[in-house]
């Protein structure tokens, strides 16, 4: 088991990170490992395993454990985790909590049950369900383009549960998440807001966000760790600047094959060797990656001198 972190506001830059995978398709825990110490060095605030990026769906209930695991002790309490936890049900949902409890993790982030379309109250009875037996704290994961939203009603509704904590939303809805924190935040001052869309960092976190749970921090967490502390410090025109950096490294790598592989790509491009994702791929598929590599090469480079003359 790993070092606890002491409880603690979440906030700032959380990495949902790729998962190194070797030949046989197999979790590279030495890679992974490595990894983890790499993002914590570059300065990011917090890990997130089991995330979009990290192709939860992917693996199996007890490889996500596993990486759970392995993140939460190589991490060793130096940044929190916040484990994604979803399950396909209610009950496996709960035994993830349990044992990212036991691994040490922070908290943990679920997402509305997928496949099935479910209505508001759906959506309700299912997160009440689990922050009432969660022995670990709780944060919804709002992706609409993936899963059953959680609208805003909801989300209030919700906030009255001590055990849930906060949000990571990935509409990109600027609106939508200042309604959010309108409505809530009287409700409860402690109630933490995270983006999960790039693209707008800065002006969520002047809207009232605490922090970005961002793919692009798992290539150039330097550059997203610079526009968060800028923000939080008043130089927003550096930080704007900066943003429309990521902005452009974001777009390409979005761009170059479906969700997250262009992420993967742009992650082995710092010098890791992550192997092939876990979905199969065609050779147009492939070439179209292939094809991008340079552009991407070029975007974090050009990131990185942007950074420097920050």
């Amino acid at each position: 088991m790993c070092v606890m972190v002491p409880s603690s506001r979440i906030h700032g830059i959380f990495t949902p990170h790729v998962v190194p995978l070797d030949a046989r398709g197999d979790i590279n825990e030495t890679a992974l490992r490595h990894y983890v110490d790499w993002l914590i060095d570059k300065g990011v605030h917090g890990l997130y395993p089991n995330g979009s990026t990290g192709e939860f769906t992917r693996f199996s209930a007890e490889e996500r454990r596993r990486i759970t695991r392995i993140v939460c002790e190589q991490s060793a309490g130096r940044v929190p985790v916040l484990a994604g936890a979803a399950e396909a049900n209610i009950r496996e949902t709960i035994a993830a909590c349990e044992a990212s409890h036991q691994y040490g993790a922070r908290a943990v982030g679920i997402v509305s049950p997928i496949y099935y379309r479910l209505s508001a109250d759906g959506v309700f009875a299912y997160f009440r369900e689990i922050a009432r037996e969660s022995p670990i704290d709780v944060t919804l994961y709002n992706i609409p383009m993936f899963a059953s939203p959680i609208d805003l009603p909801t989300i209030r509704r919700l906030s009255e549960f001590d055990r849930i904590v906060g949000i990571k939303d990935s509409s990109g809805d600027l609106a939508g998440m200042m309604r959010m924190i309108e409505a809530v935040r009287p409700l409860r001052p402690d109630f933490v807001f995270m983006t999960g869309w790039d693209v707008v960092l800065v002006p969520m976190l002047l809207a009232g966000c605490q922090g970005g749970i961002n793919a692009t921090s798992g290539v150039v967490p330097e550059l997203t760790r610079a526009i968060y502390d800028l923000t939080m410090a008043g130089r927003i025109d550096v930080a704007y600047r900066l943003q429309y950096t990521l902005l452009r490294l974001f777009d390409t790598a979005f761009a170059a094959g479906d969700f997250p592989d262009g992420f993967r790509l742009a992650a082995s491009l710092r010098g890791f060797d992550f192997g092939a994702g876990r979905q199969p791929l065609t050779a147009e598929q492939v070439a179209k990656l292939s094809a991008a590599r340079q552009p991407i090469d070029g975007q974090i480079r050009d990131a990185l001198t942007d950074l420097g003359a920050a």
